[in-house]
This record gives structure tokens, sequence and C-alpha cells, in this order.
């Protein structure tokens, strides 16, 4: 056992020329990739490594694991319980889509604060319909969660010269934000605010974080914008909030239920832009989720600490 291989299966967005890098970086390992999740796991028996989705009894097989890695920035879809409990370390490829959400959510307070919905629907009708907009200079975006899309967020909200203010665990700065909320400090956070993006991850302690009475703390004249996780806001308190007008609508690329289904009240609700949960998909996110495993990868075979490890009991 002493001189075994270490074993690496893949999944996911691997073609020749990056197999072939991860065979370069570990050349003393064997690397197998599958097309399949279940083709991958019917070999997890002797596997030290996985990088792709693992289901529990897949799990319960892998008696030589010690990491796995997912190829997705949130891994909620692989904290089940029996993950959780199990010393496996867990990464994930957080910060790959930080960049294009940034974009997205610069898009929909874009289409918001301009109501372009109405300029939409004046070109399916061919109508000339000019009329007084807003714009987002000297606004204020509060951003739920400073990571990696909330930091580029605030980078990208500046160059519209807007007031940016955060809200995280702890009330640490980060660049580019005018002023750090702490979480006990949330309605004092979301009354300043003329837009609240929420970019942090859905974890115990975030879902249903925003109900009927933070939206009610919020103006009425302020827009919600989610593109991380459906849940951090309560999904009735939302619709009230945007059909009863306490907030004057939202922009949702993330969702409590996905897909959305078709007869979800979102899709008619007054100044709501739907997005299907497509704000990262980009081929250069898949390239920096790539490149995250592969940078860890050449940590594991030199001894060194992995990065992106996600704290199982947190959930991200």
């Amino acid at each position: 056992m002493a001189n075994k291989k270490l074993r690496v299966l893949l999944t996911g967005e691997i073609d020749d020329a990056r197999l072939a890098e991860l065979r370069s970086i570990a050349p003393d390992a064997e690397l197998s990739f599958y097309d399949k999740q279940a083709a991958m796991e019917a070999e997890v028996e002797d596997a030290d490594i996985v990088a792709g989705q693992l289901s529990p009894a897949a799990l319960m097989r892998g008696k030589n694991l010690k990491w796995v890695h997912s190829w997705a920035a949130g891994p909620n879809t692989q904290l089940y319980p029996e993950f959780v409990a199990s010393p496996v370390v867990l990464t994930c490829s957080k910060g790959n889509g930080a960049i294009p959400l940034a974009e997205h959510a610069m898009m929909l307070m874009l289409m918001l604060n301009r109501n372009a919905m109405r300029w939409i629907e004046g070109h399916r009708s061919r109508t000339w319909d000019a009329f007084f907009h807003g714009e987002l200079n000297g606004l204020t975006v509060g951003i739920i969660g400073a990571g990696y899309s909330g930091i580029d967020l605030a980078l990208k909200a500046k160059a519209f010269h807007m007031r940016v203010l955060g809200l995280r665990r702890n009330n640490q700065h980060a660049a580019n934000f005018d002023r750090m909320y702490a979480r006990e400090q949330l309605r004092e956070f979301l009354g300043e605010c003329d837009f609240v993006v929420v970019t942090a991850p859905k974890t115990p302690e975030t879902t249903d974080m925003l109900g009927e009475a933070e939206f009610r703390a919020m103006k009425s004249s302020a827009f919600y914008v989610c593109f991380s996780r459906g849940g951090v806001a309560n999904d009735d308190a939302l619709y009230r909030a945007i059909t009863e007008g306490w907030i004057a609508g939202a922009g949702l690329d993330a969702h409590g239920v996905e897909p959305l289904p078709a007869d979800s009240p979102f899709w008619n609700a007054p100044n709501t832009i739907i997005t299907p949960h497509n704000g990262a998909t980009t081929l250069a996110t898949k390239a920096r989720g790539y490149q995250i495993f592969a940078d860890n990868l050449k940590r594991y075979v030199a001894g060194e600490k992995l990065v992106n490890i996600v704290d199982k009991q947190m959930g991200y």
C-alpha cells in the first residue's frame, strides 16, 4: 500500500488539454476522466481525490477519499449530512463567477433604475415611447456579503459614482465600500439603500434573513436584487413586498425554487426582472473554476494547504 498511486477521478469541464495539464501537475498520480457521474462513482472505492459531485452512497464506498472538489461556487448540494459528518475535505470553485455576477447585478440595477422593460415593450410594439428615467449616479447600493462577487460589485458600483454600503458577519472594512455594517445593524443598513444586492451564500444563518420586517425597513423606492442563492429572502415576504409596494421592484437571478415553476407568481410581479440563475454562465467562469482545482492539485501534491476549503458547518 505504501507504493499505491494517488488516484484522482474527474468529471466536469475537462478537455484533453486540461487533462494533460493536470497529469503534468501530478505525474505520479493516476488521473481518470468520466463523462457521467455514475461511471465515476463506480470507480470510487480506491479514489483519493474526486473533482465533481459525489452522492452519499458513493461517499460511503470511498474509503480512501481525502478530498472532494466541487465545480460549483456554492457547494450546497454536496453538503448532505453524511458529507458534513465525514472527515473528507471539501473545496469549491467560489470566486470563479464573481466578475460576471457583478456585471449581471449592474445590468439589473441599470434596467430597473431606467425602467428598461418599458423600452423593450416599446420595441416589440414599434412604439416611440421616450420618458424621464433615473440614473445610478449618487444612489446607494447595499451589498449583503463581501466575498469575491461582493467586492467586485463594489468596484463596479464605484465606477458608476454610487455610494456603496456592505453588510457582513462582522463590520471589517473591504475595498471600495464606504461603510460596512454588522449583522445586528441589518435594518439600519436596509433603510439607507436604493438597491439591496444579495451576494451571500444560503446557509443556516442566512436562510430567511430578509422577511417582512426587513423589507418594510427598506425605502419604498428601493429595489431588491439577488444573484447568489434564493432563500436568503423569504419568498412570501418578497412577493408581498413587491406587489404591495413596500419596495419598488426586484431583479432576480437566484430563486427559492429552481427552475422557477411556470405558475410562480414572480413571473408576473410588477417591476420585476427574472433571469434563470444564468448570471455566471460564461466560458471564463468555467476556466476560472478549472484553474482553482489545478492550483489546488499543485498544493496537494506539494503537501501545502488547499484554498477554497469549505467550512462544512457554516456552509461555505
